[in-house]
């Protein structure tokens, strides 16, 4: 029989918003861990949604018990899974392991696996001595969700045709995918079947938020400067998306493909079946035909409302918030880990130094010096991503 896990979801991400009522639906015990308890409800509801905005369902989740402290509810949890921006991984990591139970296996994961996940994993089993936790990670968000009200609602607009996901050990697939994986797409969208992923590497350099959103915002800055005088003068982030920013997104794929095919070329012995350029992830994760970037954005109906992400600043123009994710976790954990692996395997990247050098200069920060990586500071503060701050021996343990 098919056990009741008792889950601990941590943050109040979107994905949360649709978690939450998918899992308690299937029966699972679910716990919250977030630093605003008393704006969440007990009764968590997600609207399935069609592409035109139309409501198909409602789905109600309902959550065991809400708290900001850790030892209330990740030491029962069977299951823990973060639903937070990636750049907060590690420091949320860090946090939880103290409470995570030593005594029997728990599974650790996140729903959305960019960034070297394994390699933040690692070093907290090492650290915690936490020898009986098994974790995992999904290649991208499983389905289009947005936050509705928050705390409360979420809209779905629908699961991918197809996911992924990295297991470590390998062998645990088979267990998590039918307690688990099956609950959070398949046995209600009825699609969305994961895939195993041999290595998590995979998915670190299988990329598509990372890529887009950097690209998007270099070409929004060279054609306007980056500022605005009023707010209905900023461009839409993905219905406006302009043949400047898909010709940037393409350059940076293509140096993106210059190191995921080096990697296959040194290590052939390996299955690296899911380490996809972003058409093919594209076409994989939809089941679509795209064959062109642009066109996948300007006719997206569930894309196309999302703002470009400004602020206003001092002087009243608006400017792209360099505190937003898309600089926190697409720079730190995306396109510098990139860049080390480019280093490593000398190979040239033109179109991904020229966006990291725009969005340090923009964002006020040195990640790289004259095209080359530095060593990144302040490790402690868990705020970058470059594979130097897990400070292995070798090359290939970054790899596997």
């Amino acid at each position: 029989m098919k056990p009741k896990l008792n889950i601990c979801i941590v943050g109040g991400g979107n994905s949360a918003h649709s978690l939450i009522p998918l899992l308690s639906s299937n029966g699972h015990n679910i716990y919250l861990l977030t630093r605003k308890p008393e704006l969440w409800s007990t009764k968590i509801i997600m609207e399935y949604t069609d592409e035109n905005g139309y409501l198909i369902e409602k789905l109600e989740g309902q959550l065991c018990k809400i708290s900001a402290n850790p030892a209330e509810v990740v030491s029962i949890s069977d299951v823990v899974i973060l639903c937070l921006p990636v750049s907060k991984y590690r420091l949320m990591l860090n946090k939880i392991a103290p409470y995570i139970d030593k005594t029997r296996k728990i599974f650790v994961g996140t729903i959305y696996g960019q960034g070297g996940f394994n390699w933040m994993m690692e070093q907290i089993i090492q650290d915690y001595s936490l020898n009986n936790v098994s974790y995992f990670a999904i290649g991208l968000v499983p389905w289009i969700t947005r936050t509705k009200q928050y705390g409360y609602i979420g809209i779905n607009y629908g699961s991918k045709y197809t996911n992924v996901v990295a297991v470590k050990p390998a062998s645990d697939f088979d267990e998590l995918n039918y307690n688990l994986l099956n609950d959070i797409c398949y046995n209600y969208f009825k699609k969305g079947l994961f895939k195993q992923s041999s290595t998590f590497l995979a998915l670190t350099l299988s990329v598509d938020n990372q890529i887009i959103h950097l690209s998007r915002l270099y070409g929004l800055y060279l054609q306007f400067g980056g500022h605005w005088d009023k707010i209905e003068n900023v461009p839409y982030f993905y219905r406006d998306f302009d043949e400047k920013s898909a010709d940037i997104m393409r350059a940076l794929d293509a140096d993106y493909c210059k190191i995921r095919n080096k990697i296959k070329e040194e290590f052939p012995q390996y299955d690296f079946s899911y380490m996809l350029d972003y058409l093919s992830l594209e076409r994989l994760s939809y089941n679509s035909a795209n064959t062109d970037i642009r066109e996948s954005f300007i006719n997206s109906s569930t894309l196309v409302q999302i703002p470009t992400p400004v602020i206003k600043a001092e002087d009243g123009q608006y400017i792209f918030d360099k505190n937003h994710r898309f600089f926190t976790d697409d720079l730190y954990y995306g396109l510098v880990i990139a860049k080390w692996f480019a280093e490593h395997l000398n190979i040239s990247t033109p179109m991904l130094n020229e966006i990291i050098n725009w969005a340090q200069d923009f964002i006020g920060d040195t990640v790289m010096v004259n095209n080359k990586l530095i060593t990144p500071q302040n490790k402690q503060d868990f705020l970058n991503g470059n594979p130097d701050v897990y400070e292995y021996s070798q090359f290939l343990d970054y790899i596997f």
